[in-house]
């Protein structure tokens, strides 16, 4: 008996498109941990920056190439329609490796508040951990809007404090106004994933 031409018939294709997924989920998984690698040389060129020249011209370039793979690896995840739970770890992880480790460094040279660090910090420990947390029950929590547009402003209140402008407006500079700004950003950000806590901490979404 003859039998109906399906999908099935192409047995090739249905190799191939696993396989394209598995390769899209590594090489996504790949900037992931380039943006971790990359936020040593960051924190090592933020640290000779007060007393070799240029240094905090390679740290800043260094940083946004960091950056600049979470801004790719958002849009190729999109594109290729490839998300995984590691995925999601990584990335979230990766930034706040990227950020926090600036961070210290910016506090050691006098260039951001201990303060400000410590508030963003915090935060990125405490919700690493809830994650964890829902983790356990098999829940994954994904990144919200909030979230994403909290690193956005960190991205740039670091930026502009490894090249600070040295000229003050009103009390402070230009980079400590934004690095207040990502403070606040920051705590705000938090309340979309404290809001859901008991569910989240059920296995429920």
């Amino acid at each position: 008996m003859l039998k109906p031409v399906t999908s099935e018939a192409a047995p090739g294709e249905a190799v191939r498109k696993p396989m394209g997924r598995r390769r899209a989920a590594t090489f996504l998984n790949g900037l992931s941990l380039a943006r971790m690698v990359l936020g040593v040389p960051v924190i090592a060129f933020i640290l000779l920056g007060p007393t070799v020249g240029y240094c905090f011209v390679i740290a800043a370039v260094l940083f946004t190439a960091a950056a600049a793979t979470d801004f790719l690896d958002g849009y190729l995840a999109r594109r290729w329609h490839s998300t995984s739970d590691l995925g999601v770890f990584l990335d979230t992880t990766a930034d706040k490796m990227l950020v926090c480790g600036a961070l210290i460094a910016l506090v050691a040279i006098g260039h951001a508040s201990p303060w400000a660090a410590a508030v963003i910090i915090w935060r990125e420990i405490a919700i690493l951990g809830l994650k964890a947390a829902a983790a356990v029950n098999g829940t994954v929590v994904h990144p919200s809007i909030w979230g994403k547009l909290k690193f956005n402003v960190q991205f740039v209140a670091v930026l502009l404090a490894i090249l600070r402008y040295h000229r003050l407006i009103g009390p402070m500079y230009l980079d400590e106004w934004a690095m207040t700004v990502a403070a606040v950003v920051t705590v705000l950000s938090a309340w979309s994933y404290l809001s859901r806590l008991p569910e989240l901490l059920r296995g429920t979404q």
